[in-house]
């Protein structure tokens, strides 16, 4: 039975009982060597509203719709205890040394009958990790979190949840492009929801700092209470810990490159110790199959965190976690393991994502040279990815004219190359590819940045229908929803194109 509110769920406080914490509560942003967290109260709006809402997760935490004041960062029911936690990070590669929850703030944990979630509010004001800024967020970036992490959710893409999103009331003033054109925008809080918000950067701060007993019992509590299968207090049991937690980044990585995600900021401090993806910002889908594009303007002279190498930075970023650990470790040398096992993980995963986005029974060593030549015909032309291996899995025959569609400029279509490259893929599957595979593996809708600004301006005019839609479509995205066929399974349209929320987005997205 759904109880009422907040009050009556069970919390705990694992992380601020078992790890050293802050002794000042609150206070002006500052550096707080050898604690992982710092108490922190979120600041009251001025006219919390609750706007969206995810049924699915608060049936999960047995919640009724409503808390409007605790989830706009209001007020505080019994048994919560927040807190903000310390983490660093390399950001674009370089070390940034301490940043932490800067608009973050943990309500706690809930106990379930078979696990515990921690809730925490996006955007509900300043903690000591806020640096110069103000700790809020904005009803665009909210949407675009709420929206994206319960879309991903059903995509069987590893990923925090949202709860809400609640309106503040109140405007706050951001400079979108970074381009010296501040503007008041809406306010408004997300609840998001996660196993914990623990992040590669929990640890590497405190390894950096000296502080070797703070990044014990940090790891020991993140073992005990979320891999208690496994144990640290050996070599051996570490490294075990390390690669399930380097095999889970791997899989992530591989559904990312599946659905045609780009994360944008694959900083070490937004990596999820579980294996999530998390810290959802200047995020994108593919639009055109270029393995060069980002989405995330501050990469763009770079891109360093480009859809084709999101995988490699993810070795790079198990590595910087491994030498996190290694003050903890006898025998360094057995890191090296670690990072053996992410790349034969990201292997098996990307071969078997391959099988099933081309509908392929036992997958060998022989076809990928057939992937290899697949992505360079797709990269020749403007080719929507998702349309393209969308309409891949109904063809009756190997003929390119069926995936027309797809493609931006028709005419601009290497017809021959495709019609050998499809031949190949045909004989392959002898005719049959196991459509049921593909139609599994290859979304007919995403969150497309386009679709999610459609949902973004409708709601700064107050109409939150075109949000309360998408959520409603990616609920499903494998299923054919003829109902929005029409509206929502089509290329990105040319006013998209270069827009900024569309093509180019910040880390203040």
């Amino acid at each position: 039975m759904t109880v009422a509110g907040m009050e009556k769920l069970e919390w705990l406080s694992r992380f601020v009982d078992q790890t050293p914490g802050d002794r000042e509560v609150g206070g002006k942003p500052r550096q707080v060597p050898g604690v992982c967290w710092s108490k922190v109260s979120p600041t009251a709006p001025p006219n919390p509203k609750l706007i969206l809402w995810s049924n699915e997760m608060a049936d999960k935490l047995n919640l009724a719709r409503g808390n409007d004041s605790v989830l706009g960062g209001g007020s505080v029911v019994d048994g919560m205890q927040p807190y903000a936690q310390r983490y660093g990070g390399h950001q674009f590669g370089n070390w940034a040394h301490q940043l932490g929850d800067g608009r973050a703030i943990t309500l706690g944990e809930v106990k379930l009958p078979n696990e515990v979630l921690e809730l925490q509010l996006k955007g509900a004001g300043t903690t000591p990790y806020s640096r110069f800024a103000d700790g809020k967020a904005v009803l665009r970036s909210s949407i675009r979190e709420f929206l994206c992490s319960e879309a991903m959710f059903h995509l069987n893409v590893p990923t925090t949840r949202a709860l809400s999103l609640v309106t503040t009331g109140e405007m706050v003033v951001r400079d979108v492009m970074y381009d010296g054109n501040p503007a008041p925008e809406i306010g408004a809080v997300v609840c998001r929801v996660a196993p914990s918000f623990i992040r590669f950067g929990s640890f590497q701060i405190h390894t950096a700092d000296g502080n070797y007993d703070t990044l014990k019992q940090l790891l020991e509590h993140t073992v005990k209470n979320h891999f208690p299968q496994h144990s640290v207090a050996d070599d051996n049991g570490r490294i075990n810990w390390l690669t399930q937690v380097a095999q889970q980044t791997a899989i992530m990585i591989s559904h990312w490159m599946r659905v045609g995600f780009v994360h944008g900021v694959m900083n070490t401090d937004n990596m999820s110790i579980h294996g999530l993806t998390i810290d959802y910002g200047p995020y994108g889908w593919l639009e055109d199959y270029d393995t060069n594009w980002t989405p995330n303007t501050t990469d763009a002279s770079r891109g360093r965190y480009r859809y084709g190498q999101q995988p490699q930075i993810g070795a790079w970023n198990i590595a910087r976690l491994a030498e996190s650990i290694a003050p903890l470790m006898d025998d360094v040398e057995l890191l090296y393991k670690v990072l053996e096992n992410y790349d034969a993980k990201y292997v098996e995963s990307q071969n078997l994502m391959w099988s099933n986005k081309l509908g392929i029974e036992d997958f060998s060593e022989n076809d990928e040279s057939l992937i290899v030549e697949l992505n360079e015909i797709l990269q020749e032309v403007e080719t929507d990815m998702t349309i393209f291996f969308r309409l891949l899995s109904s063809i009756a025959s190997p003929e390119i004219t069926h995936l027309s569609d797809a493609f931006y400029n028709p005419e601009n279509i290497p017809h021959e190359k495709w019609n050998i490259w499809l031949n190949k893929w045909w004989d392959r599957v002898e005719g049959e590819p196991n459509r049921d595979k593909m139609n599994n593996a290859n979304p007919k809708y995403v969150l497309r940045n386009w679709m999610a600004q459609l949902a973004i301006d409708g709601a700064n005019q107050g109409d939150y229908s075109i949000c309360e839609e998408l959520y409603e479509l990616l609920k499903n995205p494998y299923s054919e929803q003829p109902e929005f066929e029409e509206k929502w399974f089509k290329k990105r349209p040319e006013w998209a194109r270069h827009r900024v929320g569309c093509s180019m987005l910040s880390c203040s997205s």
